[in-house]
């Protein structure tokens, strides 16, 4: 494989995969996935949150996990944030970026967050001063393709909030389907758009596979000129306060489509399968993930006896 690889893939299932699973993962077995996470290759990692217990219960122990993990070098963690506490927590904790979110779509932003645009900007920018430059901060923009309330999202007002982002202090940005209602033509328009405000190197794409576009938007995302895109192991994860938000691109689907076309991601591919296929024993239930059942398109199989 080369050195650099061709695509950036972030791993979220500590965080988004985990944060609406009925049983609560204990911190313990939180750290195990991580710690073997990072030793499969992501440059990235979520590895959990810093938000009200009240609000997710289930990513309520975020300090223990980032004080217990093994920090291997080249892997940066990051934690998801609503505000200046977030902020302030997950720094002393060791975090080494932040993530923030807020949606493109007031009535989500409401429902998510408790509060419009203005209330979510000022928290931004509360955070970004509260790292003293110290660390990177990441502006997530939800529902930025499309909200479960309101429908598809004005692309004038999706570049407008990147720049308040940019403008507050955020160094990237990732622009979330938090639904799935991406389409190909669509990510291809609002990448090539974010593009000239974002570099590459600067811009993550977030798909969900609601309505099983998924790897097709990610594959759209690449072609435009994206480099980065989250996934989560098993496909696991989905938005609390948004209906019918159905899990995350599956990480081990995305790097097996990767392979399958010549790109390398740096990420141990078997080594994946073979954890994701733990995850039913860790979170109670199957889960959506496609190669983990059937295995890759080379692994071959005998063919049976053939009668007499």
């Amino acid at each position: 494989m080369n050195a650099t690889p061709d695509i950036i893939i972030q791993e979220v299932c500590p965080r988004d995969g985990l944060q609406i699973e009925p049983v609560i993962v204990s911190t313990e077995r939180k750290v195990a996935l991580i710690d073997r996470l990072s030793e499969l290759g992501f440059p990235r990692i979520e590895a959990g949150s810093f938000v009200s217990p009240k609000a997710v219960p289930a990513l309520a122990d975020g300090d223990a996990v980032f004080r217990s993990i093994v920090r291997r070098e080249g892997v940066i963690f990051v934690a998801l944030i609503p505000n200046l506490r977030g902020a302030e927590r997950a720094l002393a904790a060791g975090a080494d970026e932040l993530n923030l979110v807020m949606s493109a779509s007031v009535t989500h932003n409401r429902v998510n967050m408790g509060m419009g645009h203005e209330g979510s900007l000022s928290a931004l920018a509360e955070a970004t001063a509260a790292t003293g430059g110290r660390i990177h901060v990441n502006a997530t923009l939800a529902t930025a393709f499309g909200c479960p309330f309101e429908g598809q999202q004005d692309e004038g007002k999706v570049l407008r909030l990147i720049e308040a982002y940019l403008r507050l202090g955020a160094q990237s940005i990732t622009l979330a389907d938090t639904t799935g209602m991406a389409n190909p033509k669509l990510v291809r328009r609002r990448v090539k758009s974010a593009l000239g405000l974002v570099p590459r190197d600067g811009l993550t794409l977030h798909f969900h596979n609601t309505r099983g576009l998924g790897l097709v938007n990610v594959m759209a995302g690449f072609e435009a000129g994206a480099l980065r895109f989250d996934a989560s192991l098993g496909g696991l994860g989905g938005c609390p306060f948004a209906p019918g938000a159905s899990g995350n691109v599956c990480t081990e689907d995305l790097v097996n489509l990767c392979e399958e076309v010549g790109l390398n991601t740096g990420i141990d591919l078997e080594g994946l399968i073979a954890l994701s296929r733990e995850l039913p024993s860790i979170v109670g239930h199957p889960v959506p993930g496609q190669v983990a059942k059937a295995g890759r398109s080379c692994d071959l199989h005998p063919a049976p006896p053939t009668p007499p």
